[in-house]
């Protein structure tokens, strides 16, 4: 009986003891998985950057928060393209649980390097000549995103230059014509242009660098610059600019963020709402929806962005009927 009584205790003491070791160990609970997300960015520019933090944020609304339950690795390529595809590769290695490709090329590079881990690309322009997706309501395999391509802004932005320089008849374009993106605004742009009864005068670049000397080239030959949805040249918008203040040359461009930094005018979205919406197909990716599952995403809302200070520079005049349904920045 002793004996019994004595096995018994030992038994009930060892419980105790594991149960009291469990408890030190995880506090009686499960701990949290820590999510993984790549983020690849081809270049730095505002709109790519406020796409990135508007998915961030949508992330931390839903419970990812990083340093708790999240971790983030963020990699931007420069615009170098050897290092964009190095970007991926390595996002891929690391075996993350989902990547986030921001522009085309990423986005691009990115399925070149897995059709494992779920992928979602933001700020794309045409994600199906891109052969990112195989349709916009049916994306299939591990893809899917949003793309920054209004149907309306271009058209919208070509109309302004009629509004804004009435005389105009020859507009610059300058764009990489290396960047899948670029051509297809580009072509649309034209395409618009030539509907307005407006002549397109194209130069093109393959790197920032070449940006000013390009836009120095329209001087004299173009009324107006226009500056598409291009990754490489908005990188160096700056100089652009400082060639369109210089010379009264009005400066358009192809989203609203360029406006802020100083050109004239555009028909434009918000990045930051872009990104969230692309931060908010994450968090259902990572409760269980297949990309596959998810239609491509578009913006829903388009706006007239102007710079008042750089119609004085670029020798715009102003009404208050052309300001009436503007958004006016850069003040």
């Amino acid at each position: 009986m002793k004996k019994r009584l004595t096995l018994l205790l030992c038994g009930l003491l060892l419980l105790l003891t594991a149960c009291g070791g469990e408890s030190k160990a995880t506090g009686g609970e499960a701990k949290e998985k820590t999510v993984k997300i790549g983020i690849t960015q081809l270049v730095e520019h505002p709109s790519l950057d406020a796409a990135r933090e508007g998915f961030i944020a949508a992330l931390k609304d839903a419970g990812y928060e990083e340093g708790k339950n999240l971790k983030l690795d963020y990699q931007n390529a420069q615009g170098d393209m050897n290092n964009n595809m190095s970007i991926a590769q390595n996002l891929v290695a690391d075996k993350n649980d989902v990547i986030l490709a921001i522009a085309t090329a990423s986005a691009q590079a990115a399925v070149k390097s897995t059709k494992d881990i779920p992928i979602l690309f933001t700020a794309i322009t045409d994600p199906v000549g891109a052969e990112l997706v195989k349709s916009l309501d049916k994306p299939g395999g591990n893809v899917t995103g949003t793309s920054d391509t209004h149907p309306d802004a271009i058209k919208k932005t070509v109309a302004s230059i009629k509004t804004f320089v009435p005389n105009a008849k020859k507009v610059g374009i300058i764009y990489n014509n290396g960047e899948p993106n670029s051509v297809v605004n580009v072509k649309n742009a034209k395409a618009a242009l030539q509907e307005a009864g407006l002549d397109s005068v194209e130069t093109t670049i393959t790197a920032s660098s070449e940006v000013k000397q390009a836009a120095e080239s329209l001087v004299g030959r173009v009324d107006v610059i226009y500056i598409p949805k291009d990754n490489t040249v908005v990188s160096a918008l700056e100089s652009v600019i400082t060639v369109a203040n210089d010379q009264d040359i009005p400066l358009f461009a192809g989203e609203g963020d360029s406006v802020k930094r100083g050109a004239f005018a555009s028909y434009g979205l918000d990045y930051h709402d872009l990104g969230y919406s692309t931060g908010k197909m994450a968090v259902d990716i990572l409760k269980g929806k297949k990309p596959s599952e998810i239609p491509v995403g578009f913006p829903e809302k388009l706006e007239l962005y102007i710079n008042k200070k750089a119609a004085q520079e670029e020798g715009i005049t102003l009404t208050e009927d052309m300001l009436k349904d503007a958004k006016i920045v850069g003040e």
